[in-house]
């Protein structure tokens, strides 16, 4: 598990990473305001801990589900965490309902994966 400090293609992440979902999906999360990635962990709990231990606010961390072998950003990208539950938000459900909010995620997650 880690944050990303440097762009990584996705072939680099597959061999990298240890906690795949299946052959090539890992979890991650996301910090919209800082725009880091964190990615490779059993839970996306973990990945939204160590943003938070970092700096991050908890209301700007989105948890996903990174499919490495798409190369559409609207295939690569997954919203489904438990941890993107927050009602207070507006965001009722696993997904990340909001599009504006999507779109943020979209393009950390093109900034870190080339």
């Amino acid at each position: 598990m880690r944050i990303l400090t440097q762009p990584t293609t996705k072939q680099e992440l597959i061999e990298s990473s240890t906690n795949f979902i299946d052959e090539n999906t890992i979890k991650g999360a996301v910090d919209i305001k800082r725009e880091l990635l964190a990615v490779d962990s059993p839970m996306h709990y973990d990945c939204e801990q160590l943003l938070l231990e970092n700096g991050s606010t908890q209301s700007d961390i989105w948890g996903i589900n990174l499919y490495l072998d798409e190369d559409d950003i609207d295939d690569l990208v997954e919203f489904d965490s438990m941890i993107n539950i927050r009602p207070a938000q507006g965001n009722r459900s696993r997904s990340v309902e909001n599009p504006e909010t999507q779109t943020k995620i979209k393009t950390v997650v093109a900034k870190w994966l080339k």
